[in-house]
Formats: structure tokens, C-alpha cells, sequence
């Protein structure tokens, strides 16, 4: 081969390599900072690929995600969120309040899009929901406030109880709201409150074996990403002791929960990943408002009901979105 030749081929050579390696660095990378576990959260990471999908993003080809995981431990998110800051992410996408506001303390210039299940200005997320300010906005799916429906719903499908059982993590960033909350829906409907607390995995199995020491018949789920992170464990033990329970979102209801209440999770994933498209196509942060869902979901699984031994009344069934059996 003539020297020429050789030349020009290690040119091409270099230029080719230059050219990847730039494209390699061009590749905008997302840090998705979990509060649940990563089983958990499967289905959520498929819509929020989808919603990626609909701005022109696929992971691997043309955006690069790097996942961390908290498995419903508050205390790692600090931890999770320097990291993901660390490895030079476009901007990090949070689900979980806990998860935003460790996001949010972490870095005030890389733009942030979260999944909250509380009111994101009280948490102190962002200024408002219209004009979020700052670097963060995101998608508000109004749990606590749905807190008198679900009250109103599994007292009317079990209305024989008197007593209202609330399981919560208080470590939770909106525990407080989810108590206030509960407490006043259960006054108007003339029913008592029994709070159950687990902070750990460690200490569901225990509250659970107590709730027949309490006066409670019926138990409301908090969303804690604890309890997500545990879904199948919590839904077992309230079949194994006979716990009328209802829960925040479909998930729950078809993983063998009684009765759920809530809007679609995985359409607001979707749109978080819209939104995180959005703004790697340049769009700020400040001028997304804040979305919260219009639509919610009655789902009640019968085969729970039968073994519970309970009869699903009409006017329940008159208004449910799915039925399980």
C-alpha cells in the first residue's frame, strides 16, 4: 500500500473516530431518580420511554437515562441525587416528592421534572402550579386531596365499620397532609381514625399483624413510595388478615387490592416524559406549568371482595371504570 493511501486511511480513521466520539457526547443524559424500587416502577419507565418517544427521544439511540433507585428508603435520596448530578445529566426527573425536593436541594441549575403525589407548591416545590418558577416543574396527580373520596368509598363498601384505619409512612413528606386529610374526611362521615405507621419494611408486617387488636374495619393506603415499593408485600398481608383496604391507583387493585381510587399513573408518566423532551429541546422549565389529571380511575377487584366476604354494592359498581375478577 502506497504511503498516500495509508495516509488517507488513517484519516478517515481518526475523522470516523472523532465524528462517534462526538456524537457520543452530544447524546443529552436524563437522571432518573426513583423513590421506589426499580420492579415497582417498571411500568411507569415504560410510559415515561413512551412520552420520550412522542418528542423524538429513544434511550440508547438518541438520549442516555441513568437510574437510581432510593427502594422507598427517604434517607438515600440525598445520596442518589449528588450522584446523578455527578454524572453530567441534561436534566434529572424525579418521582416522589421526597425524590423532588432531594432533586431540588441537590442542584439549583439543571432543570428538574417531577412526579408528585401531594400539592407541589405547599411542599415547596415550585411558586405555583402555573407559573412554577425556578428550575422545576412536573406533574401533580392530587393524592392527598383524594384522600374524602377513598374515605367515602370503603365506608360505603363497608359500612358497617365505624372506625377508619390509615396506614402511613411518617417519614413522608406529605404524612401530615395525608392525616389531616383522612381525619377530616372520617368526621363528616361521623367515623373515628386509627393512624398505623411503618417507616420500614421491616415494620409493615407487624402493623398489619395488630389490626385485629384495633377497633379499625377498614384500612386507607397512603402513597408512600415505601409502600409502592412493597405493593405485593402489603396487598398479601391484607388478604392474609382479612383487611378491607383501599388503595391510590389501579396497580394496587390489580395486583390483588380491594378497591383503588386515583388517577392514571401511567398517563402522567407519559407526561413526564413529554415534558423532559420538551425541555431537551430547549423549552424552560418555568414556562411548563404544572399539569394535574382531569380523569381518575374506580377499579374494584371482585375475587378480593368474594374472599373477604363482601358484597360490592350497585352504586359502586354503577360507577367503576374496571372490574377485576
Amino acid at each position: 500500500m502506497k504511503r498516500r493511501e495509508l495516509m488517507l486511511l488513517l484519516v478517515g480513521a481518526i475523522t470516523a473516530a472523532q465524528t462517534l466520539s462526538a456524537q457520543q457526547k452530544v447524546m443529552p443524559v436524563i437522571g432518573f431518580l426513583g423513590g421506589e424500587a426499580a420492579g415497582a416502577g417498571a411500568a411507569n419507565i415504560t410510559a415515561f420511554r413512551q412520552g420520550l418517544s412522542d418528542t423524538g427521544y429513544i434511550e440508547g439511540q438518541s438520549v442516555s437515562i441513568e437510574y437510581r433507585w432510593a427502594e422507598g428508603h427517604y434517607d438515600r435520596l440525598p445520596l442518589l441525587a449528588g450522584d446523578v448530578v455527578g454524572h453530567n445529566v441534561a436534566l434529572i426527573v424525579a418521582t416522589g416528592d421526597a425524590s423532588a425536593l432531594a432533586a431540588k436541594n441537590a442542584i439549583s441549575t439543571i432543570p428538574v421534572v417531577f412526579f408528585s403525589g401531594g400539592d407541589p407548591v405547599t411542599t415547596g416545590l415550585v411558586a405555583s402550579l402555573a407559573r412554577p418558577g425556578g428550575n422545576l416543574t412536573g406533574i401533580g396527580i392530587m393524592v392527598v386531596e383524594l384522600m374524602q373520596k377513598r374515605v367515602e368509598l370503603i365506608s360505603e363498601l363497608v359500612p358497617q365499620t365505624r372506625v377508619i384505619g390509615l396506614l402511613i409512612n411518617p417519614n413522608d413528606p406529605q404524612a401530615e397532609r395525608f392525616i389531616r386529610e383522612l381525619q377530616s374526611a372520617a368526621h363528616e362521615k361521623r367515623l373515628q381514625v386509627d393512624i398505623m405507621r411503618a417507616s420500614t419494611e421491616s415494620e409493615i408486617d407487624p402493623v398489619f399483624a395488630s389490626f385485629g387488636q384495633l377497633s379499625a374495619g377498614a384500612l386507607v393506603v397512603s402513597p408512600s413510595t415505601l409502600f409502592i415499593s412493597r405493593r405485593e408485600q402489603i396487598v398479601a398481608l391484607a388478604s392474609r388478615y382479612a383487611v378491607p383496604a383501599i388503595y391510590t391507583g389501579r396497580p394496587w387493585a390489580t395486583a390483588g387490592g380491594l378497591i383503588s381510587y386515583g388517577p392514571s399513573v401511567t398517563n402522567a408518566l407519559r407526561q413526564l416524559g413529554i415534558y423532559a423532551g420538551k425541555i431537551l429541546n430547549g423549552t424552560k422549565p418555568s414556562d411548563l406549568p404544572v399539569q394535574q389529571p382531569t380523569t381518575f380511575e374506580l377499579v374494584v377487584n371482585l375475587k378480593t371482595a368474594k374472599a373477604l366476604g363482601l358484597t360490592v354494592p350497585p352504586s359502586i359498581l354503577a360507577r367503576v371504570d374496571e372490574v377485576i375478577e
